[in-house]
């Protein structure tokens, strides 16, 4: 299968090296296809790609991972300019587009590639990332929601790896080219991106899970 190097929306690069002075920032806040999509319309993001990361399986398949046995999650990379879109306003947009509260899962779609977390590059965004979790928590509580699950870890000890693919359809989304450059998982948007690239929850084709000793 080919490598897309670059975005299909906006034409930028989705592997490094990236333009000076751009920042980097990973979270996982259940199917990545919709998600993705909040991000490269936000000002200030240069580029996306989404993918596995998280988990101790190097080179995992999608179907692995839709097993629950990788620990890997379902994640956006969003690569960022910090003048424009500050990494506050990235958290921001992460809270406010997922339920935080729900465990292993977003609505109908469950199981651990689904969870809620956020993966931090640095102390500062650790920093950040922990105080706007205390913050959105008040509010949560306050709204009668739970607590919440969100797991803050620090990148370099997510266990990842980088895979790229061709996706081209629902069909061959668990079709692996590995192209191991670094440590991330990615899935390049869809050449010609179908109708639930546009949904914040879609392309539910992961087998459910009802258990996590599935």
């Amino acid at each position: 299968m080919s490598n897309q190097p670059t975005h299909f929306i906006n034409g930028n690069p989705i592997e490094e090296p990236f333009p000076e002075g751009l920042e980097q920032a990973v979270f996982g806040m259940g199917c990545f296809w919709g998600v993705e999509r909040r991000f490269w319309e936000t000002p200030g993001v240069f580029t996306t790609a989404v993918g596995y990361a998280g988990g101790t399986v190097p080179e995992a398949s999608y179907q692995q991972v839709c097993s629950g046995r990788t620990g890997h999650a379902e994640v956006v990379l969003g690569i960022f300019e910090a003048e424009r879109s500050g990494y506050e306003a990235l958290l921001r947009l992460f809270w406010e587009n997922h339920d935080p509260t729900q465990g292993h899962r977003q609505g109908n779609d469950i199981g651990t590639q689904y969870r809620s977390i956020i993966m931090t590059m640095s102390d500062a965004q650790a920093e950040a990332a922990e105080i706007s979790r205390d913050r959105y928590k008040e509010q949560l509580t306050a709204a009668g929601y739970g607590p919440i699950t969100t797991e803050i870890v620090p990148f370099e000890n997510s266990g990842m790896q980088r895979t790229t693919t061709s996706n081209t359809s629902r069909r061959t989304r668990g079709d692996i080219a590995v192209s191991v450059v670094r440590a991330f998982v990615v899935r390049p948007a869809s050449p010609q991106p179908p109708s639930y690239l546009l949904q914040l929850r879609s392309a539910r084709s992961c087998p459910r899970q009802t258990s996590m000793s599935e």
